[in-house]
């Protein structure tokens, strides 16, 4: 009986995950904010029935109730997320606060499969990270001048990494990280925040040649100091985000098609200069006739995903821990491998419909900064999905980034979190836009959906 229960926990999961795409596709149909609310709550009971399913098939499989205690510590933290976050922000895109839940819930849930000690050590950052991430929409509306800084954001984003790229620790041949007080930091993925804003205060009073040749620099910069630290996927992010934010602020095509100029050519030298650049191409090329050397990790990942088919294999019945670093760079696989491709693909779908949140934001934001602002993290957070997700499936070479919230690290949660409560922000910054007074807040908001 016990065996039959787990094996349909997998396929209980992936009915949840399907249920909640569709809701997440409902949301975008219903245009009032008042009828969504069914919406909410639903997909905040199918979150807390993937992690009830999943937790339950970890304990069978293994007898051991550890798994039941963390379970129920998370279900706590992640409602406790939820609901404070709508307490004491009201006006937040709910949305896309339930898709953060649940993108971290399968974080934790594939982790505590590969490494529990590494799951536990997750949740501590996860605590700290949402408790530092809730004020940060009390920032972003207490202080409106954050536009004019951008001389503090530029210099503070390039002194970070330049600080990596002489005291960094060299990781896989990049330096990418360093440690302050025991913390191992990889200041990358807050710097890119930082970048954005400074990108958007440069361009949002207007896009003249001045202006797009200072933003120019500043972003070349911060480029430069990525590629000689060797963190080429970072680099690419960065190089990409410029790119969108500057035709948003200019609407000029000969700027796109001038960055996609240079960026190839870059490209071409990257591969010339860097030894380890010319491996990733090798392995994605042919990865199965370096299968023992260069091709290992992709040639791994195809096998794990090909082993999960639609449904996969269910969890503690694959074997992702064949993949090198498993849980940071190829968590992808992981979860095609033991949750199926099916499911894989209803988290990408939740991956978009943040991103097409974000772009719904900057589009109906009249503060050109915040638009720049919204429209380059959106596009950046988006990216660096397709730099993991695509690496790992042999679509383009490795990059080495992270799926946000859902892979192992400190500083990726904390910055993913980051990005998503600047985005809360910039959205009860929108609802302020467009309500003259608050009686008429939520009817003005609807004729404007």
């Amino acid at each position: 009986m016990m065996v039959y229960l787990t094996e349909l926990t997998k396929y209980f999961i992936l009915f949840l995950m399907i249920l909640y795409v569709l809701e997440c596709v409902l949301y975008f149909f219903k245009r009032q904010e008042k009828r969504r609310s069914g919406i909410y709550i639903r997909q905040c009971i199918y979150i807390f029935l993937i992690q009830f399913f999943a937790y339950l098939s970890l304990c069978l499989r293994t007898g051991s109730i550890d798994y039941l205690f963390f379970y129920a510590f998370l279900q706590i933290v992640i409602f406790s997320m939820i609901v404070l976050f709508h307490m004491i922000y009201p006006g937040i895109d709910r949305c896309l606060l339930n898709n953060m839940a649940l993108l971290l819930s399968i974080g934790f849930i594939i982790l505590t499969r590969l490494d529990f000690q590494k799951a536990l050590k997750q949740f501590g950052i996860v605590i700290v990270s949402i408790a530092i991430s809730m004020a940060v929409p009390f920032v972003i509306r207490r202080f409106p001048n954050i536009c004019k800084w951008k001389w503090i954001y530029s210099a503070t984003g390039i002194l970070a990494l330049g600080l990596v790229l002489i005291l960094g620790q060299v990781t896989h041949g990049s330096k990418i990280s360093y440690t302050i007080a025991g913390i191992t930091l990889q200041p990358s993925e807050f710097v890119k925040i930082i970048y954005v804003f400074a990108i958007a205060s440069i361009l949002y009073e207007s896009a003249t040649l001045k202006n797009v040749m200072i933003s120019g620099v500043i972003a070349a910069i911060h480029v430069i100091i990525l590629v000689l630290s060797k963190d080429l996927g970072s680099a690419l992010i960065f190089f990409v985000g410029y790119l969108f934010i500057l035709f948003i602020a200019s609407g000029n095509y000969l700027y796109m098609l001038l960055g996609l100029g240079g960026g190839s050519a870059a490209a071409v030298v990257s591969y010339h200069l860097f030894r380890h650049v010319q491996v990733r191409v090798q392995a994605f090329l042919d990865p199965f006739t370096v299968i023992d050397k260069e091709g290992f990790q992709i040639s791994q990942s195809l096998f794990a995903i090909a082993c999960g088919s639609w449904f996969g294999t269910g969890l503690l019945k694959g074997v992702p821990s064949d993949i090198p670093y498993v849980e940071s760079d190829f968590i992808f696989s992981a979860i095609s491998e033991e949750m199926g491709v099916l499911f894989a693909i209803g988290m990408l779908l939740v991956c978009l419909s943040c991103f097409l949140i974000f772009l719904r934001t900057a589009g109906c934001l009249k503060n050109q900064f915040y638009r720049l602002v919204a429209s380059g993290l959106g596009v950046m957070y988006l990216f660096q999905v397709f730099l993991t997700v695509g690496g790992g499936i042999k679509f383009i070479p490795l990059t080495g980034v992270t799926l946000p919230f859902v892979s192992y690290g400190g500083s990726s949660i904390l910055s993913s979190l980051l990005i998503f409560a600047v985005m809360q922000g910039i959205m009860l910054i929108r609802k302020e836009e467009i309500a003259p007074t608050e009686e008429d807040e939520n009817e003005e908001f609807e004729e404007i959906e």
